[in-house]
């Protein structure tokens, strides 16, 4: 349960910084058990998952799976109203038997423009560059997912689980008090082509994420193609599905 208290300290903040409303979790979806490996290496997997709602925040939820020494996975995402032009907040923390893989971003709507850029990446740049210096670099990755990433992208594969435990957590915490911090001070768009270029914005975003989601090999093979095709487009990255909802 190596990300239990990653959760356990998600959930409580939001509670205390935000008034939060449960967020429908479809049916099958809070709770999902499963096998992985065979003979010695066996391992029971259960993966839950966990949504609320504020009145800023469309969508916090997290995906847990704990399959003891074989996979630990937190997979914490915030997805802002679509009439603010707040950045996601991303946490994928993965565990694997070869080591950890830790990302943690406050992901950018306009990657590339420097007003945005001052807004949102600038002020949390003396975090990163203090957790940066104990968490190195975690070398490439797909060159494609570079325009979802902002400056302040912290990826890093600690080999040891007590960095994990201590200096991961950590920057995780920074982050996201940061970046409720910009939730607090954000305030509504109301021009019309600000709001339909968040939409773009969030949609490709979204897209992007749920046809490439690293985790849909292993959920196929936990649970089958169906149900894993329908946690992600039902569930993980929903917007679709809600705004065809809404016409």
């Amino acid at each position: 349960m190596l990300y239990q208290p990653f959760l356990d300290y998600a959930i409580a903040t939001l509670q205390e910084r935000l008034e939060l409303s449960p967020y429908h979790i479809p049916e099958g979806f809070e709770r999902k058990e499963g096998v992985m490996g065979k003979g010695k290496r066996q391992e029971n997997v259960l993966t839950t998952s966990h949504a609320f709602k504020s009145k800023k925040l469309r969508q916090i939820r997290a995906a847990h799976v704990q399959g003891g020494n074989a996979l630990q996975v937190l997979n914490f995402v915030i997805f802002p109203e679509l009439n603010y032009d707040l950045p996601f907040f991303g946490g994928d923390l993965v565990t694997l038997p070869g080591g950890h893989l830790i990302a943690i971003d406050m992901q950018p709507l306009f990657r590339d423009d420097p007003s945005y850029k001052a807004k949102y990446a600038e002020p949390i740049m003396p975090i990163f560059e203090k957790h940066q210096a104990n968490l190195e670099w975690g070398g490439d990755f797909p060159a494609e997912a570079s325009q979802f990433f902002s400056p302040a992208f912290l990826w890093t594969r600690p080999q040891e689980t007590e960095v994990v435990q201590t200096q991961v957590f950590e920057a995780f915490c920074d982050y996201l008090q940061a970046y409720l911090d910009f939730v607090e001070q954000a305030e509504e768009v109301t021009d019309g082509k600000q709001l339909d270029d968040i939409l773009q914005a969030q949609k490709r975003y979204l897209n992007y994420r749920a046809e490439k989601d690293p985790a849909r090999g292993m959920f196929t093979r936990l649970y089958g193609e169906e149900w894993t095709e329908e946690y992600i487009h039902g569930f993980l990255f929903d917007l679709e599905r809600k705004l065809a909802l809404s016409t």
